[in-house]
């Protein structure tokens, strides 16, 4: 399908990013423009654009060249010597404002590829060389579409697992429900945390097994790199005013790290449907569900919980399916580890796929006043922001007024923000996450160019009153003309 006048405007206009790259290739495609293909292919696929400044600048192409140019992008893609496995792509000659270019659609591939024996894959708007056998390692498994989880290990007996935790799991089910009445071998056999191993054919436990009822030895034999990190960053941000390191069982993670999230956040009063509601609560069984249960966990990188002054956030590596921010209406719940996640379904630290997602922006909303940040990338980032002087229900209660001026200075911002593009919104909100963020960060956190940034900074100027104050690295953002 040929690329149309109006998605090539569109492409221009959003500037280059995870799927958006621009090449300037006067004298034909050089080397930089195959890494960015095999980038493309080893992560979400992108669009390719021949003739183009990084700034979205349409330069052209000498007219009488593209044919050759095509010929050699061809011939560089089946080159086996060159690129490896090779793939079919179809460049396309489009003239736009009578400036000639060339076009590919590159897609995601199910293959691990190399350019001249090098592995790229897409980080925001650059190619990056994988270097290392640990990061090549999660881009097979990536591709291999194979859960962790699932993985059998013979040599693991009931003596490596914590069957003490049984008679709790239990308990911890609804009334009536079948573990309840259960034998130990027969909850194996319903979590279906038994397999049989596809090399040997011997049966055994499955990794979701070692990390839901594992002991620490086990775990550490299995997973040698698992471990969580709790930090508290409010005062020592170079540091840590408090840290708690679990590396223990899935069921024993999880109440760590909650206790720890009671201990320093805020358990505002709150009413939901004439009850009290823990809104810290709810937002800590969210977050480390998720961090437990969708995490990969052959990766060396251990996952991280941290807390400061103005959010609290959760990192883990991720064997991403899509990649950018995740909301409510782009949701599209799939499981990364379905064994583990159904576990926790059924002891009720987790409900059904995609909830956590929609209960987060419910709670988050109230809690805080904002909206949760979900960043699906190989490494998955859930921030959630932090307001200790908001209040639910004195704002509900009109106990807060706040003074006519900033009113108006508001209704005003938000009858501009009607009129603003998707990328501006998101440039909004990243500022009113961090008054100190800076033009850099602000275009790795979206996926777009630093000059793309610059240039919807300078409109936004214009349209809500944004301005920046005090130095370039050191200064903040504020509203208002």
């Amino acid at each position: 399908m040929k690329i149309t006048t109006s998605k090539l405007k569109t492409l221009l206009t959003i500037g280059e990013n995870l799927n958006i790259e621009f090449k300037r290739a006067g004298d034909g495609p050089k080397v930089d423009t195959f890494e960015s293909v095999c980038a493309f292919l080893n992560k979400a696929g992108g669009n390719l654009l021949l003739g183009v400044d990084d700034d979205g600048t349409v330069v052209g192409l000498p007219p009488k060249a593209i044919d050759a140019m095509i010929r050699n992008f061809v011939k560089v893609m089946n080159d086996p010597n060159l690129f490896e496995p090779t793939v079919q792509l179809y460049p396309e000659h489009i003239v736009y404002q009578r400036k000639h270019l060339i076009y590919v659609q590159v897609p995601e591939s199910p293959e691990v590829h190399r350019f001249k024996g090098a592995t790229y894959v897409r980080v925001h708007d650059s190619d990056v060389r994988i270097k290392g056998t640990e990061p090549l390692a999660q881009l097979f498994i990536r591709k291999q579409h194979v859960f962790t989880e699932q993985r059998v290990f013979p040599y693991v007996t009931k003596k490596d697992l914590r069957l003490d935790l049984l008679p709790r799991i239990k308990e911890m089910t609804r009334d009536g429900h079948p573990w309840r009445r259960m034998s130990a071998d027969a909850i194996f056999k319903s979590a279906k945390l038994l397999g049989v191993d596809a090399e040997s054919g011997k049966k055994g436990f499955k990794a979701a097994a070692v990390l839901l009822l594992g002991s620490d030895d086990c775990i550490g034999d299995v997973f040698p790199a698992y471990k969580t990190d709790a930090l508290l960053r409010r005062v020592n941000v170079d540091r840590y005013d408090d840290r708690v390191t679990v590396s223990t069982n899935l069921l024993d993670s999880y109440d760590q790290l909650f206790a720890f999230g009671e201990k320093h956040l805020l358990d505002k009063f709150y009413l939901e449907d004439d009850a009290r509601v823990s809104l810290r609560g709810k937002i800590l069984r969210e977050m480390i569900g998720n961090l437990l249960i969708h995490r990969e966990f052959s990766s060396a990188r251990y996952a991280r919980l941290i807390i400061e002054r103005d959010r609290i956030y959760t990192e883990n590596a991720n064997r991403a399916f899509r990649y950018g921010r995740i909301t409510p209406k782009n949701l599209e719940p799939e499981p990364k580890n379905p064994i583990i996640a159904n576990f926790f379904h059924q002891v009720q630290l987790a409900d059904e796929l995609g909830s956590g997602v929609r209960n987060l922006y419910h709670y988050v909303k109230i809690y805080s006043n904002a909206e949760p940040v979900f960043d699906e990338d190989d490494v998955f980032r859930l921030v959630v922001p932090l307001d200790d002087a908001y209040s639910a229900d004195r704002a509900l209660e009109g106990a807060l007024p706040k003074p006519a001026q900033e009113t108006a200075q508001e209704t005003a911002q938000e009858t501009a923000q009607e009129n603003l593009s998707d990328i501006e919104l998101k440039i909004l909100s990243c500022i009113k996450m961090d008054s100190e963020i800076t033009r850099k960060l602000i275009a790795e956190k979206i996926g777009i160019s630093s000059d793309s940034v610059k240039r919807r900074l300078d409109s936004l100027k214009a349209k809500v009153g944004l301005r920046h104050e005090g130095p370039t690295k050191k200064g903040h953002w504020v509203f208002g003309k």
